[in-house]
Order: structure tokens, then sequence, then C-alpha cells
């Protein structure tokens, strides 16, 4: 799915808290870095940005996690499977990455998180190989899509956007369907 090994950035002069010693506290640290060796290093320990505007930026590790299974076919709703089986929709891989976190962060009513500077960030991380996207298009018309960092065994999905109705749930199929086949980068994105 994910077709070149990624490049490894540039260490992090950041040091994140353990997140297994945080007990209750799901905000770890709070900072705007999101240069790739910094989002890399806060992955690998399980955290995350969410920024709540462009300079209070908080590095989260809720416990527990939403984890997506992929041992077993997913159960899709009914009218999910109908446009599956129709397939009104072109469905591609890293070829709009910057479209896609683009729309994630202009479809979000009352605002976004998805503040320039972290759009900045993981695109640096699309170049390096870390961050993917798959899309959804209608003729030339992006109409869904979804974005995330493929990092050891993990897919973090990250955002989803839809245009038309079920195009993000589209992506989002797709992507499991490739991750459960294992056609992924991810046994070499350590």
């Amino acid at each position: 799915m994910f077709h070149r090994s990624p490049t490894e950035p540039p260490p992090s002069h950041v040091v994140f808290p353990d997140p297994s010693r945080a007990g209750s506290r799901e905000i770890l640290a709070v900072g705007v870095d999101f240069s790739p060796g910094t989002l890399l290093a806060a992955y690998r320990q399980g955290i995350f940005p969410w920024p709540q505007s462009r300079t209070l930026v908080p590095w989260c590790s809720p416990d527990p996690r939403a984890i997506f299974p992929l041992e077993s076919e997913p159960h899709w709703s009914r009218s999910l499977r109908r446009t599956l089986r129709k397939n009104p929709f072109r469905v591609s891989v890293d070829e709009a990455f910057g479209q896609v976190i683009r729309a994630c962060g202009e479809e979000r009513d009352g605002g976004t998180w998805i503040v320039p500077e972290l759009v900045e960030g993981y695109a640096r991380l699309h170049e390096l190989g870390w961050a993917h996207s798959v899309e959804v298009w209608e003729a030339d018309e992006l109409v869904g899509g979804i974005y995330g960092v493929a990092i050891g065994g993990l897919f973090a999905g990250e955002s989803m956007f839809h245009r038309r109705t079920d195009a993000s749930k589209v992506a989002f199929a797709h992507l499991v369907q490739r991750l459960r086949a294992g056609d992924s980068c991810c046994s070499t994105c350590r």
C-alpha cells in the first residue's frame, strides 16, 4: 500500500515523559514543535499532538486508546456495503496527501485542530515516507480521504473528511482492507 521505505529524520531535541508513568493524566506535554523527528518520537511512545490553537498544543496519550482490530473481517453497515459493491469512486494512495490533510482541516464546523504548522509537519513526514493518505475521487474531484502515520505495526489514522456520502467511509474501508492484507510499509517503518 505504501510503496517506499521511510527515511529517518534528524532526531528531535524534545524528550517526552513516559506515558506509562502519567497515571490518569492524558496530556503529557505542551509545545509547538512539529518537526518530523518530534512527531516520530511522540508516535513511538504512543503520544500525539492535539492543537487547541496555533500556540497551545497539548501532546496526549489517552488510556485506553481506540483501536480498530484487523484480525477479522469488519462488519460494515448495510449502506456502506452497498456503496462498496457499486464502487462509484476511484480510490488512490498517497497521490494527494497535501490536499487530504488540508481538506480534513477545512471541513470541520467550529474550527479545526489541523493548524498550518501541523499540516507542514505532517507534509514533511509524508515526504520522508512516514505519513500516508487514502484518497477517494469522483471523476477528477477529491471527495473524501483519510491520512495518518505508519510506524512499526501501527497505522495511526489522524483525520478524515468527505464531500460525498460515504466517501470517507470508503477511504477507511480501503485502508482497513489493505492493512488486513499486510500490503503496507508498516513492517519497515520502525
